[in-house]
C-alpha cells in the first residue's frame, strides 16, 4: 500500500492538525460531511489518510516513538549530542522541553499526532456507521480498521502518559478541549474492546497491493501485550499462542533474513508500515530550506553511518568511500542511533545476531562507533539519504514467542516455557550447548527473558516499555555507563511516564484536575 495517490480532499480534511494550534479548526467546517462519505472509495481513502499520520516523524517516521521506547535505556544511544534526543536520552525532560519541536519531533508532536488519529478514527466511524451510500461489508471493514488505529494510538498514549483524555465519539473540538484525564485501566478496557472487534473483522492477510494495512494479528499482539502489562499472564499466553498457532506467520531460518530490505513482507513480520521513495509527507511537509519530510521514512538514515564520522583512522576515509562506491553504497545517513556502550560490550560474541546489531568493522575498516546493521540500507539506488522506501517494521513473530515464554514462566514456572524461548535461541547460536537452557528457577528464567528480548529485539522500539513494565528501568539505567551524557545520574522515578506538554495544559486546565503534579514533573 505505497502511499502515492491519496485523494486531495482527504488531505484537506485531515491536515488541519498540522499546525501548532492543535484544537482550533473543525473539519466539518472545511468539508460538508454529508457529501464527503458518499461512496465506498471515500471511506477507504479516509482510512488510508489516517494511516499516513502514523508515518509522521512524531510516530513511526523518524525518531518519534523511538525516543520513548528505546532511547534512555540500555540498547541504543546517540553518537553525539542531539537536541531532540537529549531530553529522553539524558532524562532532562520537563514540561517546557516537551513542547520544543525539532523536525516535527517532541513529546508535544507525538501527543498531537496520536490524538489526531483518534479524532479522525472517531469521525470516520461516526460518518460510516449506518451510511447506506457505502456497502455494508465496506462499512464493517472501515469501522474495524478505524477501531484498530484508535486502539493502537490509545495503547501508545497510556504507555507514555498513563491516565489521559479518552473519548470514542465524534466530539466537537470545543468538547475535546475540556476533557480531563481518564484512568488508564478504563482506557485499556476500551482498547481491548476495539482490538477484539478488529480481530473479528480484519483479514489474516492482504493481497500484495494492500500490504501495509493491519491484519487481525496486529490487533492480537497488542491485546496480548496489554494483558502482560496487566500481569494477566494466562490471557497473555492464550493470545500469544493463538498468534503462533493460527496465524500464517513463521520464524525465518536466520535472523539476517528478517531484516532483508529486498524482502520487507517476509513471513515473520506481522505488521510493517509501508513507505515509498519520493513521497513528500502531506502531514509533515518539507522543512524550510529542505527537500525531505516525514513520509520519506527517515528512520534508516538514523542508523546508517555518516561518512564524516568514519572510519576510526581518518586517513582512510577516502579509501572507505571508494570501497563503498564500488559496491553502489554510501555512508550517507546521520549515524545518530548507534549501539550503546553497555550493549556493545555485553552482546555475546558467539551470538549469531551480533553482526546485525554490532558492526564496528566494515569492508576491513575499523569504525569509530558500533552500528546496528539490521536497519541499514546503504544502497544508493534504492535508499538515498532521507528518502528511503524501507518499511517500518512494527511487530514480528519472534516477539510473540518471547511473550509466550514470559507468560508461561510467570503463570506456571519455567518448565513449560523453554519450548517458546528455544526456537529463538536455536536460531541465534550454532550448537545446542550454546542455545540450550535448563534447570533455571522462575527468577533465573525471568532474567533470561530480560536478556533474550534485549538481544533479539534490539532497537525495535520495545526496550523502555519492557523495562518499565518489569519495574526495573531505574535500576538498569543507574547501573550503566554512557558515552557522554549522564542519564544514570539524572533519571528519577517519575521518568517512567512523560509530562503532558505545557501548551496542552494552558489550553485545557482540566488535564491537571486529577493529577496536579503532571505525572511528577511539577
Amino acid at each position: 500500500m505505497k502511499t502515492k495517490n491519496l485523494i486531495l480532499y482527504i488531505f484537506v480534511l485531515f491536515s488541519f492538525f498540522g499546525c501548532e494550534k492543535f484544537l482550533e479548526e473543525d473539519p466539518r467546517a472545511i468539508i460538508a460531511p454529508e457529501t464527503f462519505f458518499a461512496s465506498d472509495n471515500d471511506a477507504r481513502q479516509a482510512i488510508q489518510g489516517t494511516y499516513a499520520i502514523l508515518k509522521n516523524n512524531s510516530i513511526y517516521g523518524q525518531v518519534g516513538l523511538d525516543h520513548f521506547y528505546d532511547n534512555g535505556a540500555d540498547i541504543i544511544e546517540p553518537n553525539r549530542a542531539a537536541n531532540f534526543v537529549q531530553p529522553i536520552g539524558n532524562y532532562t525532560l520537563n514540561e517546557a522541553l516537551a513542547d520544543v519541536s525539532v523536525q516535527k519531533m517532541s513529546v508535544s508532536d507525538t501527543w498531537k499526532d496520536l490524538y489526531r488519529v483518534v479524532f479522525n478514527a472517531n469521525f470516520i466511524i461516526d460518518r460510516v456507521t449506518d451510511n447506506e451510500a457505502i456497502l455494508e461489508e465496506v462499512r464493517t471493514e472501515v469501522i474495524a480498521e478505524a477501531r484498530f488505529l484508535r486502539a493502537l494510538c490509545y495503547w501508545h498514549i497510556t504507555n507514555l502518559w498513563g491516565d489521559a483524555p479518552y473519548y470514542t465519539e465524534a466530539l466537537t473540538l470545543d468538547e475535546v478541549r475540556v476533557l480531563g484525564r481518564t484512568p488508564e485501566a478504563t482506557i485499556l478496557e476500551g482498547v481491548i474492546s476495539d482490538l477484539q472487534f478488529a480481530q473479528g473483522v480484519l483479514p489474516s492477510t492482504y493481497p500484495d497491493d494492500q500490504r501495509g494495512r493491519a491484519t487481525r494479528w496486529a490487533a492480537a499482539i497488542i491485546e496480548a501485550k496489554i494483558y502482560m502489562k496487566q500481569q494477566n499472564w494466562q490471557a497473555g499466553l492464550s493470545k500469544s499462542l493463538e498468534i503462533i498457532n493460527e496465524s500464517p506467520h513463521i520464524l525465518l531460518p536466520t535472523y539476517e533474513e528478517v531484516f532483508d530490505p529486498a524482502n520487507e513482507y517476509n513471513a515473520e513480520i506481522i505488521w510493517s508500515l509501508d513507505f515509498a521513495r519520493d513521497i513528500e509527507g502531506i502531514f509533515d511537509p518539507a522543512f524550510p530550506g529542505r527537500s525531505f519530510a516525514g513520509n520519506n521514512s527517515w528512520r534508516p538514515s538514523m542508523f546508517n553511518p555518516r561518512l564524516r564520522d568514519e572510519p576510526a583512522n581518518t586517513d582512510e576515509r577516502s579509501a572507505l568511500a571508494d570501497a563503498l562506491s564500488a559496491r553502489g553504497e554510501a555512508f550517507n545517513g546521520t549515524g545518530l542511533q548507534v549501539a550503546s556502550k553497555d550493549f556493545a560490550e555485553k552482546f555475546p560474541l558467539n551470538d549469531l545476531r551480533r553482526p546485525l546489531n554490532i558492526v564496528d568493522n566494515y569492508l576491513g575498516f575499523e569504525l569509530n562507533f558500533p552500528y546496528m546493521a539490521k536497519f541499514w540500507n546503504l544502497d544508493l539506488a534504492t535508499s538515498p539519504r532521507f528518502n528511503h522506501s524501507d518499511n517500518r517494521m512494527v511487530f514480528r513473530l519472534a516477539d510473540v514467542y518471547l511473550m509466550a515464554a514470559e507468560c508461561e514462566n510467570e503463570a506456571n514456572g519455567p518448565g513449560g516455557a523453554y519450548q517458546y524461548i528455544e526456537p529463538i535461541r536455536q536460531r541465534a547460536f550454532a550448537t545446542q550447548a550454546e542455545w540450550e537452557l535448563a534447570g533455571l528457577s522462575q527468577q533465573e528464567f525471568r532474567e533470561a527473558i530480560y536478556d533474550e528480548r534485549k538481544w533479539e529485539l534490539a532497537a525495535e522500539a520495545h526496550r523502555r516499555y519492557d523495562l518499565i513494565r518489569w519495574g526495573i528501568l531505574l535500576d538498569v539505567v543507574q547501573d550503566l555507563e554512557y558515552r557522554f551524557w549522564e542519564p544514570n545520574v539524572n533519571i528519577r522515578p517519575w521518568h517512567v511516564l512523560l509530562p503532558i506538554p505545557l501548551q496542552e495544559l494552558e489550553q485545557n486546565p482540566a488535564l491537571l484536575e486529577s493529577d496536579p503534579t503532571n505525572n511528577g514533573y511539577r
